[in-house]
């Protein structure tokens, strides 16, 4: 699940949706990451953005279904070399928040999340998370939930659903988002030369990221600095194996 930006709420977790560190002793990983190194890279692609206004006229659907679409084709490539099953989301757009969706209701702040008991994208078309946008954050958010949607289907959401009651202070649910946020940089970073982007770009894009962060209360997603460098990590290595967040010291996770 991503929430607007500069926004600080408790998360809903039925519905699923760089700072140095001192070096912390190993501990058994509550789950087990599926992305394995043997698998390799996510193969460098093309996926060029539409304009999400184009002529004063919104084009929010349009921005995101030629996301999701670059975000079939690349996973799929990178599932079948995995030797794994694969399967494209649902994906479900709204012009204006319903007041349920997927069974349950609308995630107050919610920018965009991902249904997990009925495989399904569900995108928001308007809201400040969208809405006359320039940089890059819809893009990642979009890569973002689709992160949610590989987690469910290589058996990551089942081991962590079994593991819900014993979290109590938010870590494990941290460690589920902050995995989904390393996966859409490794997106990212596939199929960045086709972007079309500078570096002022990507750093606008951290600045959209740490501005999402949880720094206070019950902290679901991690803070801000945290979320940017599990980005970064996974556009830097362009490989999800790198997004191991669950065997990773509670200080990455934070």
């Amino acid at each position: 699940m991503q929430f607007l930006p500069f926004k600080r709420a408790l998360a809903l977790v039925s519905v699923l949706a760089t700072v140095c560190v001192p070096a912390q002793a190993a501990h058994a990983a509550p789950v087990t990451s599926p992305f394995t190194k043997k698998a390799g890279k996510l193969p460098d692609a093309a996926c060029p953005e539409t304009a999400i206004t184009y002529g004063g006229i919104p084009r929010t659907r349009q921005y995101l279904a030629a996301v999701v679409k670059c975000l079939d084709k690349s996973w799929a490539a990178y599932f079948e070399r995995a030797g794994r099953a694969f399967s494209k989301p649902v994906v479900r757009y709204y012009e204006e928040p319903e007041s349920t969706v997927c069974g349950v209701p609308w995630p107050e702040q919610a920018a965009a999340f991902y249904c997990m008991e009925r495989g399904t994208l569900v995108f928001p078309l308007t809201g400040r998370w969208i809405e006359d946008r320039t940089d890059l954050y819809p893009f990642k958010v979009a890569a973002h939930e689709y992160g949610h949607h590989l987690q469910s289907r290589l058996g990551v959401w089942r081991q962590y659903k079994a593991r819900i009651r014993t979290d109590r202070q938010g870590e494990l649910k941290r460690r589920f988002e902050l995995q989904a946020d390393c996966l859409s940089g490794v997106f990212l970073g596939s199929v960045w030369a086709s972007l079309r982007r500078g570096e002022d770009d990507w750093a606008a894009l951290l600045d959209a990221t740490r501005a999402s962060g949880d720094e206070d209360g019950y902290r679901s997603h991690g803070r801000g600095a945290t979320r940017v460098y599990w980005l970064q990590r996974g556009y830097r290595a362009v490989s999800p194996s790198s997004c191991d967040t669950w065997s990773a010291p509670a200080a990455r996770v934070s």
